[in-house]
């Protein structure tokens, strides 16, 4: 049977949990800071590591792979001695980074306000008298 000629109909939804899929990219920890780090141009992991303060190498290791299986990026092995592997932002991943560049850059806007109301928060918890039950 052959579908009938025709406008066709509206697109079909999208699942709301697959964006939630999309969205714990941008939520990691550290896939930004990663992503961020390669607008510049590919990246050895060493480099990565240095540039992305506080990362461990086995979470640098895990943030890579992730980002690599969303094809944000790609890893490239270069045939030399010894080999070296470098990491490079995808077209997608160039536009994440664009997407997401507002975000970062509120932050470092932001941190000393954040710094100063969570201070200021923790103060006022740490004063606060329990309720009697």
């Amino acid at each position: 049977m052959t579908p009938p000629d025709g406008p066709p109909g509206p697109a079909p939804r999208q699942h709301p949990c697959r964006t939630a899929d999309v969205l714990n990219i941008v939520g990691d920890k550290w896939s930004l800071l990663v992503v961020r780090n390669l607008s510049q141009g590919p990246r050895r992991f060493t480099e990565l590591k240095r540039a992305t303060t506080g990362i461990s190498q086995r979470m640098l290791t895990v943030t890579l792979r992730s980002l690599e299986r969303d094809g944000i990026l790609t890893r490239t092995v270069h045939n030399v001695m010894p080999p070296h592997v470098s990491y490079e932002l995808t077209p997608m991943g160039t536009t994440l980074r664009e997407a997401t560049a507002p975000l970062l850059e509120w932050s470092t806007r932001n941190l000393d306000g954040i710094e100063s109301a969570r201070a200021a928060y923790d103060t006022r918890a740490d004063t606060a008298q329990p309720t009697p039950s």
